[in-house]
């Protein structure tokens, strides 16, 4: 698959994410399902969600094809949605998160509206329709829930106004250095950015989703990442796209210390290795090269304490100790 190709797209499915719904045998499950579920509107219940949420977690794609993840924070209100086809956000990256380099008029982004201290998570992709450089609306293009799963339980607060600005200095590097593969290494959470190019005059689709497990679920071997790919709804967005497009954003986070790391590489799916047996519940597997690294110490206002597993995190296993 041509990665420069557009995409072709029954929808609301794509030719990548139909691939592994074939795969995986609920392909014709999903073509039923898939126009009830994922819907170009917001329903009451996402709308009045998102309008609690103290942040988003936003995928963008910026000039040079790039994709990333990152984080919007603001006090609760700050996304509103004026109608259902639209979300109004009042927050925009800082001017060194790579997050920024992809806003903009008419730019496509992918939104998760997600509550740790619930395990509630809503997402919405579609295009900026209003920027003004402070704040911008979205017009809804896909707007779907998701299930609970792998999400650990964290209770939130604000270490300041989510408003200032943090103190620390970025460091940008073409790879990993030897603090972010230990964050990598003790998360048991991150989210991940991923888009493809859809023909038909759709334009770009993004998509942003959530990764959980036991802390060390994602395996550093120098600047490539391996992570296991479990049970879930079986749309395969994240995966599907990596299919047609093998980029992808990551961002993970130092929840204590509000630290932020946003990576950004080439990405494989790994359908047939003996190597999937190896980790308990990985269905199949998925590694990123990652190429630009982006550290933003004390970027986040919002801090979590840790309350509890999810128990299908927990049902999940490790990688095997290096002998």
């Amino acid at each position: 698959m041509n990665a420069s190709d557009p995409i072709r797209v029954a929808p609301p499915w794509h030719v990548g994410e139909r691939l592994l719904q074939t795969r995986a045998g609920v392909a014709e499950r999903m073509a039923q399902i898939g126009p009830k579920v994922v819907r170009d509107y917001m329903p009451d219940q996402h709308r009045e969600f998102f309008a609690q949420l103290p942040f988003l977690v936003m995928g963008t794609v910026d000039d040079r094809g790039d994709p990333w993840a990152g984080v919007l924070e603001g006090l609760p209100g700050f996304a509103v949605s004026p109608d259902p086809h639209t979300l109004r956000v009042a927050a925009v990256p800082d001017a060194d998160d790579p997050l920024l380099a992809g806003l903009g008029p008419d730019r496509a982004v992918g939104l998760l509206g997600i509550e740790l201290h619930t395990r509630r998570r809503n997402r919405m992709n579609g295009r900026v329709a209003a920027w003004d450089g402070k704040r911008f609306d979205i017009a809804v293009a896909q707007s779907f829930g998701n299930c609970p799963q792998y999400i650990q339980s964290r209770d939130f607060h604000f270490s300041r106004a989510p408003s200032l600005r943090f103190p620390g200095t970025p460091r940008e590097r073409d790879g990993l250095d030897d603090a972010a593969r230990a964050l990598i290494a003790a998360s048991d959470t991150f989210f991940v950015a991923s888009y493809v190019d859809v023909e038909g005059g759709a334009g770009r689709a993004v998509d942003v989703s959530h990764r959980g497990g036991k802390p060390g679920f994602v395996r550093v071997d120098g600047n490539v990442l391996t992570i296991p790919d479990f049970s879930g709804n079986r749309f395969f967005n994240t995966l599907g796209n990596l299919m047609a497009n093998p980029r992808a954003g990551l961002v993970f986070i130092d929840f204590a210390r509000g630290d932020v790391l946003q990576l950004s590489g080439r990405a494989e799916v790994i359908l047939d290795s003996p190597e999937i047996d190896t980790f308990a519940g990985a269905e199949r597997l998925w590694r990123v090269d990652v190429r630009r690294a982006v550290w933003r110490p004390g970027a986040l206002a919002l801090r979590w304490k840790f309350d509890a597993y999810s128990p299908t995190a927990l049902a999940t296993g490790q990688w095997p100790a290096a002998a």
